[in-house]
C-alpha cells in the first residue's frame, strides 16, 4: 500500500500532503480500497473535483488526437479525449506534474482540462490510438536530414546509414518489445503500394497494430534494420534471406528467427519469437483429460518404442513433446534430441541444432545420436523415408523415441509413416502411441459471461452437454485487449496401439477403418475433449468448432 502511495507522489499523481494524508488514514482504514493506483486516483479525483474514467466504451475523437505533437503525448503520459468549442479534455494520471499540460497548452492555444485515469490504460490507449512507434515517425518526420527514397535507388552505404538512425533502432525495438508483452509468437511486416502492414499472432489469431500510416515512407530502413540485427545482406533485396536475433528483455531470452522474401511493393518480414525461459509445463498442468494422461504415463514408462504427437504447425507439439521428456529426465536416463530450432533448454538434455547449411539434417544427427548411447531420443519432425526409417530402427534396438508428425488426427499418423515407405509390420511392431492436438483460446476469465443463446443451446443437445452445465461466451475487456481471449490450451486425441489396430496396420487398412475401432475401444475424439473444455468453462463452442470443424462434420 505504502509502495503505490510512494510511487505516485515520486510520478507527482499525489502531492506529497495528500500522501501523507493517505497513509495516516488507510493505516486506521478509514479510506477502503486504496490498494491500487485506480482506487487513489478517485479519491483524489473526489477530493480535487476532477472527473475520473477509465475509458470503458469511451469513443475518443481522432482528429482531436491529430492536434498534438504523438512524442509529446506518450512521454507525458497525455490523452486527447474529446474537444468542445476551445476546450479539450486530457486524460491524464499525474494532476500535479502540469509541465506536459503547460507545453501543449501553449503549442495549440487551447484550455484543457484534466480527466483523471490510471496509467496502464492511458499508455494502452496511446498505443492503440496513435500506433506503435508513433513518437519515433513524430520526430523523423521533423528531421528533414533524415529521408527515404526509393530503395532501388540507395547503395549499401545509404541504406546502412539508414537504418543506423537513432529512431530507425528504437522503433524497430518498440515493435519487438510490444509483440514480447502482448505474448505474440510471430511478427508480420507486410508491405502494400501505400502502406506497411505490422500484424501479432497473438493466441494463434493474427492481430492487427495501429501504426502511423508515415511509417511507409520508412520502410526499407525498417526492413535494412532488421538485417543488420539478423547478420544478412542489406544489399540483397532480390532473393529470400533468414536469420536469427538474439534478445534479452527485462531477464527473459527471446530468441528471433528471421525470414525476409520480395513481394511486390518491398520486402516481406516475418519473425518468430522463441521465449528461452526454461519454464516447461508438468504433464498434471497440461489439460489432458483422466484417459489421455493415464495413457501417456504408460508409455512414459516403456522401455522403448515411437510415441508421435500429431497436429498442424503451431499446434503446441513440441511444448508436449518437452513436457514428457521433463517427465522422464532424470540421473540414470541418457536423453539426446535433435530439433529445428531448440524451442526450450531444459538442464540434462542434450540438444542438436538440425543445419542445413551444414549437412546436418534430422537424419544424420539421428544416424550420429545412436553412436552416443542414448536412452531417450526426441526428434524434431519426421519428414522424410529416411529419418522414419532410423526411427523405427532405434526403437526396435532399445530406444524410447519421440517425434511430432503432420497430420490432421491420430489414426491419420499410422497410415503416413506407411505412405513415406515404412514397411506395415514396422509401424506396427514399433509404434506404441500417438497423440493428436489443436490449440483451442482460452476465455478471459475477468469477463467471460454465461450464454443463453438458441444456438448454444441447440449445440449442447447436438453434443451431448446437459442443459443445466452453463457454457460461456467471451466478452471483452482491458486485461484480455477486447478479444474475450486470454491465452490458449490444448484439446487432445490419444490413440494407443492395441492389439487389433496392429492387426489393421498389417492388413493395411485405412485410417478410417483404424479411427472406427479405435473409438470403439475409448479413444476420445479432439471435438470430445474440446467439448469437455467448454462444459468446464475454459472455451466456447465457437473455438471447439474452428479448430476441429473436419471432426465436426464426419461426427453429426
Amino acid at each position: 500500500m505504502s509502495e503505490i502511495i510512494e510511487k505516485m507522489k515520486e510520478s507527482r499523481s499525489l502531492t506529497a500532503a495528500d500522501a501523507n494524508r493517505l497513509v495516516r488514514e488507510t493505516n486506521g482504514h478509514a479510506v477502503p480500497d486504496m490498494d491500487t493506483e485506480a482506487g487513489i486516483l478517485q479519491w483524489v479525483a473526489r477530493e480535487y473535483g476532477v472527473q475520473y474514467s477509465e475509458l470503458e466504451g469511451e469513443d475518443i475523437d481522432r482528429e482531436v488526437l491529430k492536434l498534438f505533437p504523438a512524442r509529446i503525448l506518450i512521454k507525458e503520459e497525455l490523452l486527447p479525449l474529446r474537444r468542445s468549442g476551445n476546450s479539450v479534455e486530457v486524460a491524464t494520471s499525474r494532476l500535479f506534474d502540469t509541465q506536459g499540460l503547460d507545453t501543449l497548452k501553449v503549442l495549440t492555444g487551447l484550455t484543457l482540462n484534466p480527466v483523471l485515469v490510471p496509467g496502464d490504460i492511458i499508455r494502452r490507449e496511446i498505443k492503440e490510438r496513435l500506433g506503435v512507434g508513433a513518437d519515433t515517425i513524430d520526430s523523423l518526420k521533423d528531421d528533414e536530414a533524415f529521408q527515404v527514397i526509393d530503395e532501388d535507388n540507395l547503395d549499401e552505404n545509404d541504406l546502412d546509414k539508414a537504418a543506423e538512425d537513432a529512431s530507425i533502432i528504437r522503433f524497430v525495438n518498440q515493435v519487438l518489445s510490444d509483440a514480447i508483452e502482448l505474448r505474440a509468437t510471430d511478427i508480420h511486416l507486410e508491405p502494400f503500394e501505400h502502406e506497411l502492414q505490422i500484424r501479432y499472432r497473438v493466441d494463434g489469431l493474427l492481430l492487427e497494430i495501429p501504426v502511423p500510416p508515415e511509417i511507409k515512407r520508412f520502410q526499407p530502413a525498417i526492413v535494412s534494420r532488421i538485417k543488420i540485427l539478423s547478420h544478412l545482406n542489406i544489399a540483397e533485396k532480390r532473393i529470400p534471406q533468414d536469420g536469427r536475433i538474439k534478445l534479452k528483455l527485462k531477464s527473459q531470452e527471446v530468441d528471433v528467427r528471421v525470414s525476409i522474401i520480395p513481394m511486390l511493393h518491398g520486402e516481406a518480414v516475418v519473425m518468430r519469437l522463441l521465449r528461452q525461459d526454461g519454464t516447461v509445463l508438468s504433464l498434471d498442468r497440461l489439460g489432458m483429460g483422466e484417459r489421455e494422461k493415464k495413457l501417456f504415463r504408460e508409455i512414459l514408462a516403456m522401455p522403448h518404442g515411437i510415441f508421435l504427437v500429431t497436429g498442424p504447425t503451431g499446434s503446441g507439439k513440441t511444448t508436449t513433446l518437452y513436457t514428457a521428456l521433463s517427465e522422464i529426465n532424470d540421473k540414470v536416463r541418457k536423453i539426446i534430441t535433435v530439433e529445428d530450432p531448440i524451442e526450450y533448454q531444459i538442464k540434462g538434455i542434450n540438444q542438436i541444432q538440425v543445419s542445413d547449411k551444414t549437412g546436418l539434417t534430422f537424419a544424420a544427427g539421428l544416424r550420429a545420436i545412436l553412436r552416443h548411447d542414448p536412452d531417450v531420443i526426441l526428434v524434431g519432425e519426421i519428414r522424410d523415408q529416411e529419418t522414419a526409417r532410423i526411427a523405427v530402427q532405434a526403437s526396435l534396438t532399445g530406444h524410447l523415441v519421440f517425434s511430432t508428425l503432420h497430420t490432421n488426427d491420430a489414426p491419420s499418423a499410422l497410415t503416413r509413416l506407411i505412405d513415406m515407405g515404412v514397411e506395415p509390420y514396422l509401424v506396427a511392431s514399433s509404434l506404441e502411441g500417438v497423440l493428436a492436438q489443436r490449440l483451442v483460446r482460452v476465455l478471459c476469465p475477468k469477463c467471460r459471461q454465461a450464454d443463453q443463446s438458441d444456438k448454444t443451446r441447440a449445440l449442447k443437445h447436438q453434443f451431448g452437454i446437459a442443459p443445466d452445465d452453463t457454457v460461456f461466451k467471451p466478452v471483452g475487456c482491458q486485461e484480455c485487449r477486447n478479444t474475450g481471449y486470454r491465452g490458449r490450451q490444448a484439446v487432445f486425441e490419444m490413440m494407443a496401439l492395441s492389439p487389433a489396430i496392429r492387426q489393421l496396420i498389417l492388413q493395411s487398412c485405412s485410417s478410417n477403418q483404424i479411427k472406427d475401432l479405435a473409438i470403439n475401444e475409448g479413444m476420445g475424439t479432439l471435438a470430445e475433449d474440446g467439448w469437455r473444455l467448454v462444459r468446464e468453462g475454459i472455451t466456447t463452442p465457437d473455438e471447439v468448432l474452428r479448430v476441429t470443424k473436419g471432426e465436426l462434420s464426419r461426427k453429426a
